[in-house]
């Protein structure tokens, strides 16, 4: 069961962006865990001029995907290697 659910960190490259969720919930022998997921969305405007989101993408936004993704999944590598080589979790700044 999913106890908490909150962003981490958000990678965006014009209406394309990739959030990191840090996830907190507890396990099946009872013990709490921590894992991160990672949604993608894209962001346009209706007929109306109102912003709405989805996840469906047209083939001249996979190469931003891309981008977006392989920021998220470098964040979460290097926080868990991070967390790994000290023992505590380090905030890792982003190279733009």
């Amino acid at each position: 069961m999913n106890q908490e659910n909150i962003p981490e960190k958000k990678f965006s490259t014009g209406v394309i962006s990739a959030t990191i969720w840090k996830n907190k919930g507890i396990s099946k022998d009872g013990n709490p865990v921590e894992f991160r997921t990672v949604s993608l969305q894209r962001r346009y405007t209706d007929k109306s001029g109102e912003w709405k989101s989805t996840n469906s993408l047209r083939i001249n936004d996979l190469p931003k995907a891309i981008l977006v993704l392989n920021k998220a999944y470098e964040h979460i590598v290097l926080k868990e290697q991070t967390k790994e080589d000290t023992g505590e979790e380090v905030e890792v700044e982003d190279v733009e």
